[in-house]
């Protein structure tokens, strides 16, 4: 072999061990051993290697003067890959002043030096080290810049990396398997600096988002407050500015089970907002604005469904007064959990009489007691038929016929059912304020019953619903 050959320097210490790395190493594999001729060559970098531990980071298996050998180039060397990346890169292509050219530079050289003194030596990266790639990370989205540059940066300064390095290592006698193994080595170590600098980099945008779900929770809590108690309009503005949101001049709140905010949001168009507030999902629509439909919204729900779930529609009202529209979505969303109401997607308009049932329900069955203390002494069966044949007749104004078709009873039935009714009421019946008494109960009653089947039919919404 050709080219100068560095004198022998104090052996490092014993590098057999297996270091105890923070996380694997990027490697998959490792170049053969030198050969015992090899080994036994006292004028080549490599022929002092240690015996090679797959457990080892491949750069602890170099010769440690090839350190040596390939410091003096780290200054020009870090001024080609600065110089290639601002050429290549379009995030990077900007003069390097201030900063941004502080940073960069003092990033590249740190990298390159760094893996200059691991060369050779069984030592994991440095915790200050790791601190210094995983700020690194943090900054560049700070900075605005994509990961996927952050990402094509690091591979770039590796592949110009290796060419000087291996430029050099040739120069200084180094053979085809110490050349092999330093190029495992750059780009195991490349592998490992990006990795960590990208967890900063994802740390970062985890910190934005949350920051962005917290603004968005106060958002939605102070718009949702405004009918509840005063609520000082600068305060609630400041807010929708602080997460990025506009109110559209009418919305229909949206209260449901399904936690992606994000994909609800994307499903349901543009206007659309929401956050999860105590564990249930609160969006503000804007049906009018974007002419979408109760439909669409049924469709924009099954579509970011996975599983069984409930969604309840509230009326649309001028932005101001959503509090409102909340809080019948909402009250119409908890009958849909105790199976009182439907599951799947709800419009509350077409609940409104059960939800008032449900509101007033003390003031309901004290109503029930006092009007059907004779019923409620008849046994079940037989109470129930005459409740439901007295709401039917409320209901289609005392037309026998209808009733029997209702009831899927003979019409001598209904009238006989009647007769007996107007024993147990008397007058009432002939008393339109009685008789709206009386529907009320009767009516709360069925619902009541009608949730029990709800208990176990409270199934998810399917396409065949829409």
């Amino acid at each position: 072999m050709t080219g100068r050959h560095l004198p022998a320097e104090p052996d490092e210490p014993q590098r057999g061990a297996s270091p105890s790395p923070a996380r694997p190493s990027p490697a998959s594999s490792s170049p053969a051993s030198p050969s015992p001729a090899r080994a036994r060559d006292t004028n080549h970098l490599d022929d002092a290697a240690p015996t090679q531990d797959p457990l080892q980071r491949p750069w602890a298996r170099l010769e440690r003067r090839l350190a040596s050998a390939l410091a003096p180039s780290l200054p020009s060397l870090a001024d080609e890959v600065i110089a290639e990346i601002g050429r290549a890169i379009p995030e990077y292509r900007r003069p390097l002043q201030g900063a941004f050219g502080e940073g960069l530079r003092t990033g590249v050289q740190r990298t390159l030096q760094q893996f200059i003194e691991l060369v050779g030596r069984s030592r994991q990266l440095p915790p200050a080290s790791i601190r210094v790639y995983r700020e690194l990370g943090r900054g560049e989205l700070s900075a605005g810049r994509r990961l996927d540059a952050l990402q094509a940066a690091y591979r770039l300064g590796a592949r110009v990396a290796w060419r000087r390095l291996s430029s050099v290592a040739r120069e200084h006698g180094a053979d085809a398997s110490a050349i092999s193994l330093l190029a495992e080595s750059l780009f195991a170590y490349i592998d490992e600096v990006a990795a960590i600098s990208v967890e900063g980099y994802a740390e970062a945008q985890a910190d934005v988002v949350g920051e962005l779900e917290r603004r968005r929770r106060r958002a939605m809590r102070l718009l949702l407050q405004q009918g509840e108690r005063s609520v000082d309009p600068l305060t609630v503005q400041t807010a929708l500015q602080e997460a990025g949101w506009s109110l559209p001049p009418s919305a229909a709140a949206l209260v449901c089970d399904l936690p992606d905010v994000a994909r609800l949001t994307t499903s349901l168009g543009p206007g659309s907002i929401g956050a999860r507030l105590d564990e249930l999902t609160c969006l503000l629509v804007d049906l009018r604005t974007h002419r979408m439909g109760e439909r669409q919204v049924a469709e924009a729900l099954l579509r970011a469904a996975r599983d069984r779930w409930s969604a309840a529609l509230g009326p649309t009202v001028p932005a101001r007064e959503v509090s409102s529209s909340f809080a019948i979505a909402r009250q119409a969303f908890e009958l849909q959990r105790a199976g009182l109401l439907p599951g799947g997607f709800l419009r509350v308009e077409d609940h409104l009489l059960a939800l008032l049932l449900h509101r007033e329900a003390a003031l309901i069955g004290r109503l029930a007691r006092a009007r059907f203390q004779i019923l409620d002494a008849m046994p079940d069966a037989k109470r129930e038929r005459l409740e439901r044949t007295l709401l039917s007749w409320l209901r289609h104004r005392g037309s026998i016929a209808a009733v029997a078709d209702e009831l899927h009873v003979h019409r001598q039935t209904v009238r006989y059912r009647l007769a007996r009714l107007r024993e147990l009421f008397r007058s009432a019946l002939e008393d339109p304020e009685a008789r709206l008494e009386i529907e009320l109960a009767l009516r709360a009653r069925s619902v009541s019953r009608q949730a029990t089947g709800n208990l176990t039919r409270n199934l998810p919404y399917s396409h065949s619903d829409l």
